[in-house]
């Protein structure tokens, strides 16, 4: 299956609802053949003991509680600097078209 045809690449393109020219339809094949061909070499490689690695940093997610801060601030006073609020919320302009 390493070969793609023309009929093939034509088949991905209308299910991707791309369109493509001839030379893109050539191109296209003998690309994709060849990322086919690279995807085939890699499951010959024996992995046979090795871990699967899913997180290459190091990072773990760290959770801390979820804790109301204070900063001695009341919401209203800092509503005062807004340049438009409605109900206790900043009002900004439509952002849909």
């Amino acid at each position: 299956m390493a070969k793609l045809s023309r009929d093939d690449v034509l088949k991905l393109a209308r299910l991707a609802r791309i369109d493509l020219t001839e030379q893109e339809v050539e191109t296209y094949a003998n690309e994709l053949s060849e990322i086919l061909q690279y995807v085939e070499q890699l499951s010959t490689v024996d992995v046979e003991g090795l871990k699967p690695t899913n997180q290459v940093t190091g990072l773990k997610n760290v959770m801390r509680k979820d804790e109301v801060i204070d900063y001695g601030y009341a919401p209203e006073k800092l509503l005062e600097n807004a340049p438009s609020v409605e109900k206790s919320q900043l009002k900004v302009k439509r952002m849909i078209g």
